[in-house]
């Protein structure tokens, strides 16, 4: 068998928009974990969104979370207990159905958003320095046409 030859354009990948929205994301990731850590906070970007939906949406059920931060469960429980862990998230069954846990954002874990989110905000505006609302508009619209067309493939 012969070595890949890497930079072959294998199946027109290269000429896609895929590489670049995979590494924007990748640097983004380090970038935000960076500078939390910078900051003295021990947060990724999946913890900071966790934090903002339940923010924003108050308790949610388990189930619900993972359908908003697009987690599979698996990954999900491992974040909650993660989140638990630092007293930022906890888990209350549901008054009206012990079966079904729903996520709290604790005192804690309001308060950190509070502390985090000018940081993150400082962080997105650096990363779109640059870019015109034009070229915001244009980014955010295309990504939403992939998105439709990856979920009408899913259904």
């Amino acid at each position: 068998m012969k070595p890949l030859d890497i930079t072959q354009n294998i199946c027109g990948i290269d000429d896609s928009v895929m590489p670049y929205i995979g590494k924007a994301m990748k640097f983004a990731d380090m970038r935000i974990c960076s500078e939390m850590t910078e900051q003295g906070y021990k947060l990724s970007r999946t913890q900071i969104v966790m934090l903002k939906v339940l923010h924003q949406q108050g308790a949610l059920p388990q189930n619900d979370l993972a359908f908003l931060t697009e987690r599979d469960k698996t990954s999900l429980t491992r974040l909650i207990n993660t989140m638990e862990k630092k007293n930022l998230v906890a888990r209350i069954p549901n008054p009206d159905d012990k079966r079904i846990n729903m996520v709290h954002l604790t005192t804690n874990g309001e308060k950190l958003f509070a502390e985090v989110r000018p940081i993150m905000k400082r962080i997105i505006s650096e990363m779109q320095q640059g870019l015109s609302e034009s070229d915001i508009s244009t980014v955010k619209k295309a990504m939403e046409i992939i998105q439709d067309n990856c979920i009408k493939k899913l259904q």
